[in-house]
């Protein structure tokens, strides 16, 4: 391992990241304060939605039932009743994929739409650059409990299954078309089936959306964009290796998060840039990551799930890893 490790860390011509950036407490500057006030009414209904997500428990009883008995009417009203306000918050979770896919272009577009280089931009501008990592510390944490939690899935497919036998039921009863019980529409229930059929569908979100603000806007360097991601993975990463920023952390959870940002911007970079991040031309040093990731597993065993958790995201939810031209290095450093 330790050849593999050295194999991998030529990166010389990754520019030098030293600096702390306050995720704990970053104000926005003047300049900051009207995009800042955009992205925060988005981000506001994030830890509700990630509460909620957390405490997700499902109809998955009352689906059995009802599958096990199909000619019992009241099981099968039983579970369409169970099952209908749990898809009424998939949908709001749906909803606020829009809402967070029209807030990437807004920081990507401040962060990046400047004659500064990345780096100062993200010193001199830490309350947006915080609101980049908030956006990806929600995408890895909504999409790692969407993906170890089937009740989300089984319930949706439940409804989609049940929802015309439903509609037909209540619509030979007499009901009106406002009564027919239905909790979205078949056209919202298709576009949240696509939406929930991705293992990481706000990872999709936001990198679609990351990728359609860099299609659009030809006028901004590509690099721009993937050098803020590199810079604020690799600033997470030097944060907590260096005793005198990481004893500024004023709450112990504070390691976790940077450790999801860092992660989530090798995600997103990956999955953004052309060549990916395990190429030789990529600024984010992977190897150093990883090490970092499996040092904090070693170090503070009560972070052992959110670390494996992250691992398996770079192992299972990167764009490239798999690509027949990525050294098989960083196929084993991963394995």
């Amino acid at each position: 391992m330790g050849n593999l490790l050295r194999i991998l860390s030529d990166k010389s011509h990754q520019p030098k990241v030293d600096f702390y950036l306050d995720f704990e407490g970053a104000l926005p500057t003047d300049d900051e304060k009207e995009v800042y006030a955009e992205v925060e009414e988005v981000l506001e209904s994030a830890k509700m939605i990630l509460e909620e997500l957390r405490t997700y428990e499902g109809a998955s009883d009352d689906i059995r039932q009802a599958i096990s008995n199909p000619n019992d009417e009241d099981l099968q009203q039983k579970a369409w009743d169970a099952v209908s306000p749990s898809v009424l918050k998939l949908k709001t979770y749906f909803d606020y994929s829009s809402s967070l896919e029209k807030a990437i272009p807004r920081v990507f577009g401040f962060l990046t739409n400047s004659s500064e280089s990345v780096l100062r931009r993200l010193e001199e501008h830490q309350a947006i650059a915080k609101q980049l990592a908030n956006i990806l510390q929600f995408t890895l944490s909504f999409d790692d409990m969407k993906m170890t939690n089937p009740a989300i899935q089984n319930d949706f497919s439940y409804y989609r299954r049940t929802q015309s036998r439903m509609k037909m039921k209540m619509k030979e009863s007499g009901a009106t078309e406002g009564q027919s019980g239905e909790v979205v529409s078949n056209e919202m229930a298709n576009r949240m089936s696509l939406f929930y059929a991705n293992p990481t569908p706000m990872l999709k979100t936001v990198s679609d959306s990351t990728s359609k603000f860099v299609e659009e806007n030809k006028d901004i360097p590509i690099e721009n964009t993937g050098d803020v991601l590199s810079t604020l993975a690799e600033l997470c990463r030097t944060m907590i290796d260096t005793p005198s920023y990481r004893e500024r952390f004023r709450s112990k959870e504070t390691v976790v998060f940077c450790l999801q940002v860092m992660v989530g911007n090798i995600i997103l970079y990956d999955h953004t840039q052309p060549a990916g991040v395990f190429c030789k031309k990529s600024t984010i040093d992977v190897r150093q990551c990883v090490k970092l990731l499996r040092d904090t597993q070693e170090a503070d065993p009560s972070q052992q799930r959110a670390v494996e958790s992250l691992l398996n995201a770079l192992k299972y939810t990167t764009k490239h890893l798999n690509d027949d031209s990525t050294p098989k290095t960083y196929k084993q450093l991963l394995a």
